[in-house]
């Protein structure tokens, strides 16, 4: 089985090293989808429908064609429209001002339906139907059960209800979704701003019914994605539609307004929860009723019971459809969700008991790591620090919190690279994953650079085109675990090849030569070495290409965090700001140091805004979303920024597992529990907005109950 050397063996591994894209991005030399310019190149939009809910019964375009600059026109995509901003038609002009004046030349004759955008009332047997095949609003519901609840609730001395609520979060991508489309003969060429060069090009070739070597996906930077750009959407099919019929390539990025009206969100979770514990903490019985929406899509599911082990616990969920946009997979599905629900929930049984909060989880949480994590992260947080519930005096009042999270992730086995030797001593690795702003160019060079003892600088990655050997989507935390093991065993065999050519050449054995000093020498007699150029030298006119595979032993699954949180609540305001946020993360092997911090710094970022800020808001009245933009869908900016505390837990016996996913849980729960320590009021619903705050210190104490 293959193996990674010892973590204090490597020169580069384990270790912080610069991003090898970071010039490029801060010149503005790095070019996305957006960038990409082509010669004849045409600009295309979509027409979307300012309805929840119609049949779209005719779609008059005689006067867009007529327009000076249209190239191309598609009339009619959907037959009903599901919610405002689904696809209705589209254009392709020689220019934006062109095609932005197109678009209001269309004619669109609707049948207007009844609609229904609040989960509540969705939920009632007579709200308005989303699908008319459907009898229900309600998904089938999913339930899971172990042990004997009755016998577990007889047991506890405590028992505690309450119900907690997260809206529906956006990923509000910093590049918005898109692609520019081009057509070479039969074969189609897309640059499209997407997770999965891969996944892209099968689901584009199977929608023409056309050979997947004759599409080919590129994607040399992405401006973020969390999840909302994992597969194929409408618009590849519809620019690549433009496109054919133009005979033009099409560039078709859509706007901010759009980006949020269609791309995706994190479902809202409403989760009523009931648990049971005894006098000294240990729990006996956990119980949920949930439900959640992901607009016409399901998937607001979440894995409870989540962390703390309960010997017997019952769940149901339902998924609730309504006349919104679609879910897309974001960072952690479900997760973040669950985890705020459950901590919160252990902080107000432990108010309860009279016990630590932390105390509190060590009891019941069997994870040996995050054992570890709570008590480093809790040192260097300053734990002890903490304060009981609403005793801070004055009007700013500080709080302290904890969260806790796990995430699976893992390597894909079909995962492929080729690591290639050339005469001149260059090497280069291809592989078809994609970075999508976390520094996988950096890692892929930087595994090469270890196993060649080359420098960084060294090695040419070339990723983010789907005619590369084949790799997973950038989605799971699967990513780093996919792609290092493939390009170790790439670069150990093209390694061995050239041991061959230097052995023949200093007359040892293969076995006994070593590369040190960017060098190969020989162990037995240092006298016999060569220089890398030199060993190189010897290939003659015939590079080493190796292509390899994903192997056992190189990377693992299964991942431990946890997070403590300091805030300030102004309490004539109701202002609340993150002081400091200490998080301990394990991520088995990690391949570079300062990427791995800079993931959980992000990661921290990001449960800022679900936390305090961000909130899709749909109008009841008309059903369509009030705050699509930056403006008003507040995301976390400069102001908003938290000291960062990141320790990443050496675990690089276990070898490489991914990090995207797994500091993206704790942080809300932390947040929120912190609140609740400085003001001494449970709130139970995200985000936590001034007016919430106000609302419940209005309350007092006996509100929260």
């Amino acid at each position: 089985m293959a193996s990674w050397k010892k973590i204090e063996e490597m020169r580069l591994l384990g270790k912080p090293y610069p991003r090898v894209d970071g010039a490029d991005k801060v010149s503005g030399m790095a070019k996305y989808s957006y960038d990409v310019q082509l010669p004849g190149m045409l600009y295309g939009r979509i027409l979307r429908s300012p309805y929840p809910h119609a049949k779209v019964k005719s779609v008059d375009a005689s006067k867009v064609e007529a327009l000076p600059g249209v190239k191309a026109v598609l009339t009619k995509i959907k037959d009903e429209v599901l919610f405002a901003g689904d696809e209705v038609a589209a254009v392709a002009a020689v220019s934006e001002g062109i095609v932005d004046d197109a678009l209001e030349l269309f004619q669109v004759e609707y049948e207007v339906l009844p609609f229904t955008v609040l989960e509540e009332k969705a939920m009632k047997p007579d709200a308005a139907k989303v699908f008319s095949e459907r009898d229900s609003n309600l998904g089938k519901p999913q339930e899971r059960s172990e042990g004997d609840m009755d016998k577990g609730f007889a047991e506890a001395d405590m028992i505690i209800e309450q119900t907690y609520r997260l809206a529906v979060q956006t990923h509000s991508c910093l590049e918005t979704h898109g692609c520019v489309a081009e057509w070479r003969g039969d074969e189609l060429y897309l640059w499209d701003s997407t997770q999965a060069v891969h996944g892209v090009r099968s689901a584009v070739a199977k929608h023409y019914d056309m050979p997947e070597n004759k599409v080919h996906v590129i994607t040399h930077h992405m401006g973020g994605g969390f999840g909302s750009k994992l597969w194929a959407r409408a618009y590849n099919f519809i620019a690549a539609d433009l496109a054919k019929k133009a005979g033009a390539a099409v560039k078709l990025m859509l706007d901010r307004e759009e980006d949020f009206l269609c791309t995706g969100n994190r479902p809202s979770s409403v989760q009523k929860l009931k648990i049971g514990a005894k006098r000294d903490g240990t729990l006996t019985a956990f119980q949920m009723e949930s439900y959640g929406t992901g607009g016409i899509s399901g998937g607001a599911g979440v894995p409870q019971p989540y962390i703390y082990f309960f010997p017997n616990y019952k769940i149901t969920h339902h998924d609730v459809f309504i006349n919104a946009g679609p879910a897309a997979p974001m960072r952690a599905p479900g997760h973040p969700q669950a985890a705020f629900a459950m901590d919160s929930l252990m902080d107000e049984l432990a108010e309860k008991l009279g016990m630590d909060p932390l105390e509190l989880r060590r009891k019941n949480d069997r994870n040996e790591t995050r054992a570890k994590e709570y008590q480093l992260a809790a040192e260097k947080f300053g734990w002890q620090r903490r304060k009981p519930s609403g005793s801070d005096t004055g009007n700013i009042k500080r709080g302290m919190g904890i969260g806790t999270g796990r995430w699976g992730g893992g390597g894909n086995k079909e995962t492929k690279a080729i690591v290639s030797i050339y005469p001149d001593g260059s090497v280069d690795v291809k592989i078809g994953t994609q970075d999508i702003g976390v520094g996988t160019r950096t890692i892929v060079a930087g595994v090469v650079a270890e196993v060649l003892g080359l420098d960084l600088q060294d090695v040419k990655p070339l990723i983010g085109e789907s005619d590369y050997p084949w790799a997973p989507g950038s989605g799971g935390s699967t990513t780093a675990a996919s792609v290092c093991p493939a390009i170790k065993n790439a670069a150990d065999r093209a390694k061995a090849k050239l041991m061959e050519k230097a052995a023949a050449r200093l007359q040892v054995q293969p076995d006994d030569l070593q590369i040190q000093n960017k060098g190969i020498i020989a162990k037995s007699d240092p006298d016999k070495k060569l220089s890398w150029k030199k060993a190189c030298f010897l290939l003659g006119n015939q590079p080493i290409s190796e292509q390899e595979a994903w192997s056992e032993g190189l990377s693992d699954s299964g991942t431990a965090g946890c997070q403590f949180a300091e805030v300030e609540v102004d309490t004539e305001t109701g202002e609340v700001k993150v002081l400091k946020v200490t998080a301990a993360q394990d991520c088995g092997l990690v391949v570079n140091m300062l990427t791995a911090t800079n993931q959980v710094n992000g990661a921290m970022i990001g449960a800022v805004g679900y936390a305090l800020l961000e909130n899709r808001i749909l109008d009841q009245n008309t059903g369509i979303m009030v705050n699509p933009n930056l403006e008003n869908y507040k995301v976390p900016g400069a102001m908003e920024m938290p000291e960062f505390d990141v320790t990443i837990i050496d675990e690089s016996q276990r070898g490489v597992i991914g990090l995207g996913e797994p500091p993206a849980i704790p942080g809300p729960a932390a947040i929120a529990n912190a609140v609740a320590n400085a003001i001494g009021v449970h709130i139970r619903e995200l985000p936590i907005t001034p007016d919430k705050v106000l609302m419940a210190l209005a309350k007092g104490k006996e509100g929260s109950r």
